[in-house]
């Protein structure tokens, strides 16, 4: 037995939205990287904030 679906939904908490995307980025960060790894390919990732800061 999997897990259930979760439904997607807008965290209505500032900082609680804030510190889940800065946990998501880094996942992503280092999926990127992974992927880049194991297949020796480039990968550009561009990711922005509420705010407009740009995530490398």
């Amino acid at each position: 037995m999997g897990r259930g679906r979760v439904q997607l939904k807008r965290i209505e908490n500032k900082i609680n939205r804030q510190v889940t995307f800065s946990k998501w980025v880094g996942g992503l960060l280092k999926k990127a990287h992974e992927l880049s790894v194991l297949c020796n390919a480039d990968v550009a990732l561009i990711v922005f904030s509420n705010r407009g800061k740009l995530y490398k």
